[in-house]
């Protein structure tokens, strides 16, 4: 019996590749790496939150009074202007004294009538206290006579206040400078009638100068704790002249929400002048571990304040509890919880999960660890 060789069909190969790529799409494929995020960091320094604070001010007079009449009347004469430097007694503005000349004529009239009076009554008494002694008139008449002398002098003695009181009037009219100083405005001018008490002007001293600044509420302790204060002019900003803390407002202000704050310059010469633009800067809070941290790294959870610290050989950041001590503009201060040279994520810690990969990212500007940590 002779057999027949088998003849390989054409078409055998290629079932056998279909069958291969069939088998090899069941097969599961690996899932690719999850990605490694950016992040923004920001390296920890000691000291940061200890740099100087600044508030901007404007010099003010340590004494500044507005000056008045003590009377009314119509102003007839000013005598001085704004920036003018006066002496005390020196004679700034007068009122009209026709009515109070005529006031003081009045009282003075007043006066000797009551003199008058008085002068006869006691010598009334006199004279029936003879009689009485004589039996011609009785004790009673003496009694009346003496009672309307001493009436008499009681009117006396009003009289003469009155007329002290038309005389001060009358000195009312004239107002003088209570020490020497600088009129710093000018309130009312010649021929303009005025109450008694209204301003006309005002007149500030010249031996205190000071800086008057607006605090937030939230920074009022630093202002308190500093440990070194100075001042310098926006025209000067060279020279700083050492200050202290002279007053807090104790209500805050109810539209800006800050507190008046008064800072006396020590050693101010010609230069300082009112009204100038000045800077109040603050140095030292006696806070020696705290740090400076920006305020988006702040991380809340469970209510606690932390940071994610970054660590530059593993490329991991871990949450890490921290104490607040004081939010401020320019960020949030660490009393505890971060050490010098610690590398914390700056922006986007709601995306982090304790232990995951991240990469640095510091967009050419240099805010990453040095390439020989990573």
């Amino acid at each position: 019996m002779r057999m027949l060789a088998t003849v390989p069909s054409p078409f055998a190969g290629a079932a056998a590749g279909s069958l291969a790529l069939i088998l090899s799409g069941c097969a599961k494929e690996a899932p690719p790496p999850p990605p490694v995020p950016p992040v923004v960091l920001a390296q920890v320094k000691a000291g940061a939150a200890d740099a100087a604070s600044v508030f901007a001010g404007e010099v003010k007079p340590r004494h500044e009074a507005d000056l008045a009449f003590r009377i009314a009347g119509k102003v007839v004469a000013r005598n001085v202007d704004t920036g003018a430097r006066v002496k005390k007694g020196h004679v700034l503005a007068r009122l009209d004294p026709a009515d109070v000349g005529l006031q003081t004529d009045a009282a003075r009239a007043a006066l000797a009538a009551a003199d008058a009076d008085h002068t006869f009554a006691r010598a009334e008494a006199l004279r029936y206290e003879r009689l009485h002694a004589e039996k011609f008139v009785s004790a009673s008449a003496v009694e009346q006579k003496k009672n309307l002398a001493n009436a008499a002098l009681a009117r006396l003695d009003q009289a003469r206040a009155q007329f002290a009181v038309a005389q001060n009037q009358a000195g009312y009219a004239t107002l003088v400078a209570p020490d020497d100083g600088v009129i710093t405005a000018i309130l009312a001018e010649s021929g303009q009638v005025v109450a008694a008490g209204q301003a006309v002007m005002k007149l500030a001293r010249e031996d205190e100068r000071e800086v008057a600044i607006s605090v937030p509420e939230n920074r009022v302790r630093e202002l308190k704790e500093a440990r070194e204060i100075g001042v310098f002019l926006w025209a000067n900003p060279q020279k700083v002249y050492p200050a202290r803390l002279r007053e807090i407002a104790p209500a805050v202000d109810p539209v800006t929400r800050t507190f008046a704050v008064r800072i006396s310059i020590l050693d101010a010469d010609p230069a300082v002048q009112w009204g100038m633009t000045a800077n109040v800067g603050l140095r030292g809070t006696g806070r020696g571990g705290a740090v400076l941290v920006p305020a988006p790294a702040l991380y809340r959870k469970d209510g606690a304040p932390a940071v994610w610290v970054y660590d530059p050989k593993a490329h991991t950041v871990a949450l890490r509890p921290v104490e607040i001590g004081q939010f401020r503009e320019d960020g949030v201060v660490v009393a505890a919880g971060l050490a010098d040279g610690e590398w914390i994520v700056a922006a986007g810690v709601n995306k982090l999960q304790p232990g995951q990969r991240v990469r640095p990212y510091d967009g050419g500007a240099g805010t990453a660890p040095p390439s020989g940590t990573r």
